[in-house]
Protein backbone atom coordinates (compact mmCIF):
# COMPACT_ATOMS: atom_id res chain seq x y z
CA UNK A 1 0.00 0.00 0.00
CA UNK A 2 0.98 3.62 -0.41
CA UNK A 3 1.82 5.51 2.80
CA UNK A 4 1.65 9.29 2.28
CA UNK A 5 3.35 9.82 5.67
CA UNK A 6 6.41 7.74 4.74
CA UNK A 7 9.79 9.29 3.98
CA UNK A 8 9.70 7.81 0.47
CA UNK A 9 7.77 9.92 -2.07
CA UNK A 10 4.36 8.48 -3.00
CA UNK A 11 5.23 8.26 -6.71
CA UNK A 12 8.30 6.18 -5.84
CA UNK A 13 6.14 3.94 -3.64
CA UNK A 14 3.74 3.43 -6.56
CA UNK A 15 6.67 2.67 -8.91
CA UNK A 16 7.93 0.12 -6.35
CA UNK A 17 4.49 -1.47 -6.11
CA UNK A 18 4.05 -1.74 -9.89
CA UNK A 19 7.65 -2.98 -10.30
CA UNK A 20 6.92 -5.73 -7.75
CA UNK A 21 3.74 -6.69 -9.64
CA UNK A 22 5.75 -6.96 -12.86
CA UNK A 23 8.55 -8.96 -11.19
CA UNK A 24 6.07 -11.39 -9.59
CA UNK A 25 4.19 -11.95 -12.86
CA UNK A 26 0.99 -10.42 -11.51
CA UNK A 27 1.43 -7.99 -14.41
CA UNK A 28 2.77 -10.17 -17.24
CA UNK A 29 4.56 -9.10 -20.43
CA UNK A 30 2.04 -7.56 -22.80
CA UNK A 31 -0.48 -6.82 -20.03
CA UNK A 32 -1.85 -3.30 -19.93
CA UNK A 33 -1.31 -1.23 -16.82
CA UNK A 34 -4.45 0.31 -15.36
CA UNK A 35 -5.14 3.82 -16.66
CA UNK A 36 -3.62 6.82 -14.91
CA UNK A 37 -7.05 7.77 -13.62
CA UNK A 38 -7.71 4.29 -12.24
CA UNK A 39 -4.30 4.12 -10.52
CA UNK A 40 -4.84 7.60 -9.06
CA UNK A 41 -8.26 6.61 -7.70
CA UNK A 42 -7.16 3.18 -6.46
CA UNK A 43 -4.18 4.52 -4.50
CA UNK A 44 -5.53 7.97 -3.59
CA UNK A 45 -2.84 9.80 -5.57
CA UNK A 46 -2.78 12.70 -7.97
CA UNK A 47 -2.41 11.95 -11.66
CA UNK A 48 0.89 13.82 -11.52
CA UNK A 49 2.22 11.29 -9.00
CA UNK A 50 0.98 8.44 -11.20
CA UNK A 51 2.70 9.96 -14.24
CA UNK A 52 5.95 10.27 -12.28
CA UNK A 53 5.77 6.58 -11.28
CA UNK A 54 5.08 5.57 -14.89
CA UNK A 55 8.04 7.69 -16.06
CA UNK A 56 10.33 5.80 -13.67
CA UNK A 57 9.18 2.40 -14.94
CA UNK A 58 9.47 3.59 -18.53
CA UNK A 59 13.04 4.81 -17.96
CA UNK A 60 13.85 1.42 -16.42
CA UNK A 61 12.58 -0.27 -19.57
CA UNK A 62 9.82 -2.18 -17.78
CA UNK A 63 6.90 -0.66 -19.67
CA UNK A 64 6.04 0.86 -23.04
CA UNK A 65 3.71 3.80 -23.43
CA UNK A 66 1.80 3.42 -26.70
CA UNK A 67 -0.34 6.45 -27.35
CA UNK A 68 -3.32 6.29 -27.65
CA UNK A 69 -3.54 2.55 -26.82
CA UNK A 70 -2.16 2.68 -23.28
CA UNK A 71 0.76 1.51 -21.17
CA UNK A 72 1.94 -2.10 -21.40
CA UNK A 73 4.44 -4.34 -19.61
CA UNK A 74 7.43 -4.95 -21.87
CA UNK A 75 8.49 -8.48 -22.65
CA UNK A 76 11.63 -9.52 -20.83
CA UNK A 77 14.51 -9.54 -23.26
CA UNK A 78 17.69 -11.49 -22.86
CA UNK A 79 20.40 -9.23 -21.52
CA UNK A 80 23.67 -9.04 -23.39
CA UNK A 81 26.76 -9.23 -21.19
CA UNK A 82 29.49 -6.76 -22.07
CA UNK A 83 32.91 -7.52 -20.60
CA UNK A 84 34.63 -4.34 -19.48
CA UNK A 85 38.40 -4.17 -19.68
CA UNK A 86 40.85 -2.07 -17.73
CA UNK A 87 40.66 1.49 -19.02
CA UNK A 88 37.10 1.25 -20.35
CA UNK A 89 34.89 4.19 -19.41
CA UNK A 90 31.10 3.80 -19.16
CA UNK A 91 28.65 6.68 -19.37
CA UNK A 92 24.88 6.90 -19.65
CA UNK A 93 22.83 9.26 -21.79
CA UNK A 94 19.61 9.39 -23.72
CA UNK A 95 19.92 7.97 -27.25
CA UNK A 96 19.67 9.98 -30.40
CA UNK A 97 16.56 9.29 -32.44
CA UNK A 98 18.67 7.34 -34.95
CA UNK A 99 20.18 5.19 -32.17
CA UNK A 100 16.76 4.56 -30.67
CA UNK A 101 15.43 3.37 -34.03
CA UNK A 102 18.45 1.24 -34.95
CA UNK A 103 18.55 -0.41 -31.52
CA UNK A 104 14.75 -0.88 -31.47
CA UNK A 105 14.44 0.91 -28.14
CA UNK A 106 11.38 2.21 -26.35
CA UNK A 107 11.20 5.94 -25.72
CA UNK A 108 12.64 7.03 -22.40
CA UNK A 109 15.24 4.25 -22.12
CA UNK A 110 18.84 5.46 -21.81
CA UNK A 111 21.89 3.99 -23.51
CA UNK A 112 25.19 2.98 -21.95
CA UNK A 113 28.22 4.12 -23.91
CA UNK A 114 31.39 2.06 -23.43
CA UNK A 115 34.51 3.94 -24.50
CA UNK A 116 37.52 1.62 -24.69
CA UNK A 117 41.07 2.68 -23.94
CA UNK A 118 41.92 2.41 -27.66
CA UNK A 119 39.16 4.88 -28.58
CA UNK A 120 36.48 2.48 -29.80
CA UNK A 121 32.96 3.31 -28.67
CA UNK A 122 29.98 0.97 -28.32
CA UNK A 123 26.40 2.01 -27.53
CA UNK A 124 24.07 -0.42 -25.73
CA UNK A 125 20.42 -0.13 -24.61
CA UNK A 126 20.60 0.20 -20.81
CA UNK A 127 17.63 -2.12 -20.31
CA UNK A 128 19.22 -4.96 -22.30
CA UNK A 129 22.83 -5.06 -21.17
CA UNK A 130 24.79 -6.29 -18.17
CA UNK A 131 28.25 -4.95 -17.55
CA UNK A 132 30.92 -7.27 -16.15
CA UNK A 133 34.57 -6.70 -15.33
CA UNK A 134 36.85 -9.10 -17.17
Amino acid sequence: MIDPTADRAVFRQLADLLRDQIASGELAPGDPLPSELRLAQEYGLSRTSVRQAIAILRAEGLINVERPRGTFVRPAEAAETVALRRGDVVSARMPTEAERRSLHMAEGVPVLVVQSADGDQAVHPADRVRLARS
